[in-house]
């Protein structure tokens, strides 16, 4: 499902018991310097993440100051995030002068502890090549090294490197709970673009070698992925970037199913059996 852009006005664009993507929370909150914001999503553990400017954020008495520090974009610099446990309300307060922040969540029921990540504690992973026009890095937030201390919830930045181009590629799904050979996570994106009157296409090919669907995503669109592979591209002369939540039905280590008439193309794409590794 494709969600044009729109003013939310600070409310969630992917609320609690979403039809599409019930495991998914999305919000995007908007503030200027001195204003707060504070949030308790039912159900669901959370990452707030500045796409630009920088918070002072509490968790119940934890606290993390100047989160963020991008200015301009999200090309501007790397991401920072602060976790918030399942149950636990949570309030930012902007301190730089306009923030736009991504508030990310997945369904979980246990409680857990709060933490911060900082920029120097990504899990980085660049794969793909220009001559495979699948050239691409993810910044992972809440990767594979936050097993135990989050639930179900995967939290990333994805950007491709240089202008046009394929992500997502091989067609994957992650639609059905069928150890070992796949994990049901729900997927909810948001879209970037530079410059951003740039645009791409988000298909959603339900079954293999037959037609699916697609949609036109600009700057700003969110899609709402249930079901079917998932590829998408960007225009040439374009840089995209999407923010990425996963959220698990069973387990966090996200187990994708590569599309069958594709698959061997995992054998022919640079880095990225690294890649697959590392959202398990």
């Amino acid at each position: 499902m494709h969600i044009a852009p729109f003013d939310n006005q600070n409310k969630p664009i992917v609320d609690v018991d979403d039809p599409t993507v019930p495991l998914n929370f999305f919000n995007i909150v908007k503030l200027k310097k001195g204003e707060a914001f504070e949030y308790e999503a039912s159900g669901y553990e959370t990452c707030i993440v500045p796409a630009t400017g920088s918070l002072d954020v509490n968790i119940e008495g934890f606290r993390a100051n100047d989160i963020g520090g991008r200015v301009e974009d999200v090309w501007g610099g790397e991401p920072e995030g602060v976790y918030v446990p399942t149950a636990a309300k949570a309030e930012f307060v902007c301190t730089s002068d306009t923030a736009e922040v991504f508030i990310a969540g997945a369904r979980y029921d246990k409680v857990l502890d709060a933490f911060s990540i900082r920029s120097d504690e990504l899990d980085l992973v660049q794969y793909g090549s220009d001559d495979t026009k699948t050239h691409r890095k993810i910044k992972h937030i809440l990767g594979t090294k936050y097993h135990g201390k989050v639930g179900r919830l995967l939290v990333s930045e994805l950007f491709t490197v240089g202008e046009g181009g394929w992500s997502g590629f091989p067609s994957h799904k992650h639609d059905t709970d069928r150890m070992p050979e796949e994990t049901r996570h729900d997927e909810t994106y948001n879209f970037r673009f530079k410059p951003n009157h740039g645009s791409g296409v988000q298909m959603l090919q339900r079954e293999d070698g037959k037609a699916g669907d697609a949609y036109h995503i600009v700057n700003g669109s969110t899609i709402c992925i249930d079901n079917g592979y998932h590829p998408c591209a960007v225009l040439p002369g374009y840089q995209m970037y999407y923010f990425t939540i996963l959220g698990g039905l069973s387990q966090r280590s996200l187990v994708q199913y590569f599309q069958p008439s594709h698959a061997y193309q995992i054998e022919t794409i640079p880095g990225i059996k690294d890649m697959i590794a590392k959202f398990k």
